[in-house]
């Protein structure tokens, strides 16, 4: 039965961690779905305990990452080897609620084409994590809200869901990190497309190191910040806009064997 949910979750050398992330995500997650546990090397310590989940359950899929070493080339991986119409990206850290990843892809089927849990709405909340890094995300989703009415107050969380062909259709530029969930929040914004939240409470990691590093991926976010601001594009502009991007830097295609 073809999944009505893929979700992409970047792995990084989380070895044993891995194991209670999973854990609930397998056990909340009730619409058909798939999860793709993307990994750049075959000898990350994810992959071991990845493999040993996926034997006991069918809806779990280790796979290669071959377009280069990061989190935003993993995303991108998996959303490219996703199956299913609806894709929720969520990190490997447990600080997302896979409670509600249901939700978010139901959002998906409803219409939107962008479905992000926002812990700047009423219900919200974001516990933990570094301040510096709270009040840049807080604020950067507050005037984003307000002054281009991108649809949701936390435009850069990564945990969202998203129409599968709208982001294939408008394609993913990102190179540096976990600004994708911006880039793809602003593009729809800048095409008129549906964009909608849902409040979550987000939890700073219990287990392992963040891999998140402010310093390297701030320019990256002030980029996709900017673009939010420009003028209603149409979707041919944004498909002309990767193919132009696509031809600077290309990338292979996942084979099957990568895939599966």
């Amino acid at each position: 039965m073809r999944p009505r949910v893929s979700i992409v979750i970047p792995v990084y050398n989380e070895g044993e961690a891995i194991l209670p992330c999973m854990e609930r995500i397998l056990r909340d997650v009730l619409l058909p779905s798939e999860i793709l546990l993307v990994h750049d090397t075959p000898d990350d310590s994810t992959v071991p305990y990845a493999e040993k989940i996926a034997v006991a359950d069918s809806r779990v899929r280790p796979v290669l990452n071959t377009y280069g070493p990061g989190p935003a080339n993993a995303i991108r991986f998996g959303i490219d080897a996703a199956q299913a119409p609806v894709t929720v990206v969520t990190m490997a850290d447990g600080c997302d609620d896979p409670r509600q990843i249901d939700e978010l892809a139901r959002l998906v089927e409803r219409g939107v084409v962008v479905a992000a849990a926002s812990r700047y709405m009423p219900g919200g909340q974001q516990v933990g994590g570094p301040r510096l890094k709270r009040f840049l995300s807080r604020w950067a989703g507050r005037s984003l809200y307000l002054l281009t009415r991108v649809g949701t107050r936390d435009a850069t969380n990564s945990f969202k869901a998203y129409d599968t062909e709208f982001v294939r259709s408008v394609g993913i530029e990102s190179r540096a990190g976990f600004e994708i969930g911006l880039e793809l929040t602003a593009k729809a914004s800048r095409v008129r497309r549906p964009v909608a939240e849902i409040p979550t409470i987000w939890l700073d990691r219990q287990l392992g190191e963040s891999h998140f590093d402010l310093g390297r991926f701030l320019p990256s976010y002030l980029r996709w910040y900017r673009f939010a601001y420009g003028r209603r594009l149409t979707m041919e502009q944004l498909a002309a806009r990767r193919e132009h991007h696509d031809k600077q830097q290309p990338i292979a295609t996942p084979t099957l064997e990568q895939i599966h």
